[in-house]
């Protein structure tokens, strides 16, 4: 048996770029990403999102679908073109609309909505602007968009995510090319960028709080947990200078409102630190007192090692095919490498499967930073296969998905405080970068990266799913 709170929040998630579709459709401006993917060799066979898996026009079928797998919460992001086409100026009200919608069919089935702000679609017209988060322009214009958002939706959303996995986007916008903007190794912007960005989720929760609202709000984070190799002490140095500068730079910030202290010395020495002002400073703080929660996405684990100064870079080869093997070990010359975990097997797109590093997680966000946790993103990416009479078995998603959720019911019962549970995600969609031979769904959606009929199929995983939810856990 195994216990998870009564009022647990069984969900799963989506991003609006991923799923939608619609890309021009009622009055929605262009993103980065419609930008972005329309440049030759940066998404997987050009796939873009300009029909996705339409959700725009099937929301209520999907919706339907979670009502029947017994869904508690949905969390979805809203696209900001939707509302402000432009980034800002006159509000979109077919945007409005269509995610009004969203909710009520939500409310209407008792799913509790979960509303992420930013999934990393920017408007282009703010890039064409002032380039975007390079600049600070961005936190006004970010704070205005949220306010529009919790004055017309604050009455009815409860739970609320400022950012998607800002050490995502940003590291992949700016060192290593993959995403929008696709600059490479700008190290100096980064670290600005990112405190463009922390500036905009403070003064948001700020907003929301100065507004009246008692909601739960926060931000997601893609939490990679790391192991030291070995007692080696330079080794375990390693570890301790990964954390501070993949994990602690992002989490102190939100929970504290500092940055780690010895991460920033030694951007400093770098000269690529981030311009912080004693304003900004109170801003991060003051933030970080009305923050709910510590939302994390988790995928995986990683060991730590020490890396030579002449040793690997951050700038490996990320396996965006799906064969195994292809990734390259990446780290930081000087303070770490993250080399392979022999104790650990993998997918086809080399992530370790370590259900544990969940409960490992929850452990260090509950002693560290003594804030409940909603796991806004678990699952697992595959070759799925539709068989026939339309059936699709993914017993290793069921698999993957049984022993994450063991972990974190460990996680509950030594004293961590976990209100949700997202898988990622609910249908098959759009994967940035690997078009949609990656499926993560519980709905498969008959679609690949030419054409498809988008018709949806439940998997073995929506059935047994169902089954988990309507014993609140309890039978894994």
């Amino acid at each position: 048996m195994y216990k998870f709170p009564k009022d647990f929040l069984w969900g799963s998630a989506s991003a609006a770029y991923q799923i939608e579709g619609a890309y021009n459709v009622d009055g929605k401006g262009m993103s980065n990403w419609d930008h972005f993917v329309r440049i030759p060799g940066k998404t997987f066979k050009g796939t873009t999102g300009d029909i996705a898996v339409d959700h725009y026009h099937r929301y209520k079928e999907d919706i339907a679908l979670m009502a029947e797998m017994g869904l508690k919460t949905y969390r979805f992001s809203i696209a900001w073109t939707r509302i402000f086409p432009t980034g800002n100026g006159e509000i979109n009200q077919k945007g409005i609309e269509f995610y009004q919608n969203i909710i009520d069919e939500c409310l209407k089935y008792g799913i509790e909505p979960m509303v992420t702000i930013f999934h990393w679609d920017l408007p282009q017209a703010l890039v064409d602007q002032y380039n975007g988060f390079e600049s600070e322009k961005i936190v006004d214009d970010f704070v205005n968009y949220a306010k529009t958002l919790f004055k017309v939706f604050g009455k009815s959303v409860k739970y609320w995510i400022t950012l998607n996995e800002q050490n995502i986007f940003t590291s992949l916008g700016w060192l290593t090319a993959q995403h929008p903007p696709g600059k490479f190794d700008d190290q100096k912007m980064f670290y600005q960028v990112n405190h463009h960005a922390f500036l905009a989720h403070a003064k948001a929760v700020l907003a929301y709080r100065e507004m009246g609202f008692d909601g739960m709000i926060g931000a997601s984070f893609a939490y990679t947990p790391s192991y030291a190799l070995d007692c080696n002490p330079i080794n375990a140095m390693s570890k301790m200078n990964y954390d501070d500068l993949k994990n602690y730079w992002w989490l102190d910030v939100y929970a504290y409102g500092e940055y780690p202290i010895a991460a920033m010395k030694y951007l400093e020495k770098k000269g690529v630190a981030p311009v912080v002002s004693q304003e900004d400073k109170e801003i991060l703080k003051k933030a970080a007192k009305e923050i709910n929660f510590m939302g994390v996405n988790y995928y995986q684990s990683c060991v730590c090692e020490y890396n030579p100064l002449d040793g690997v870079t951050p700038y490996g080869t990320m396996n965006t095919t799906g064969k195994k093997g292809s990734a390259q070990v990446t780290g930081v010359p000087g303070l770490y490498k993250n080399p392979q975990n022999q104790y650990l097997k993998t997918t086809d797109w080399d992530w370790t499967i370590d259900p544990l590093g969940l409960t490992y997680l929850c452990r260090e966000i509950t002693s560290r930073y003594r804030l409940p946790i909603i796991i806004s993103e678990n699952g697992l990416g595959a070759f799925d296969k539709l068989e026939s009479e339309n059936k699709i078995h993914d017993i290793y998603r069921i698999e993957y998905i049984r022993e994450h959720l063991k972990a974190l019911s460990q996680a509950i019962d030594e004293g961590c405080e976990v209100l949700a549970y997202c898988t990622w995600s609910f249908t098959d969609l759009l994967s940035w970068l690997n078009g949609y031979q990656k499926r993560y769904g519980f709905v498969y959606v008959d679609r690949n990266e030419e054409t498809g009929s988008l018709s949806r199929y439940k998997k073995d995983s929506f059935y047994w799913y169902k089954e988990v939810i309507e014993t609140n856990g309890e039978k894994l």
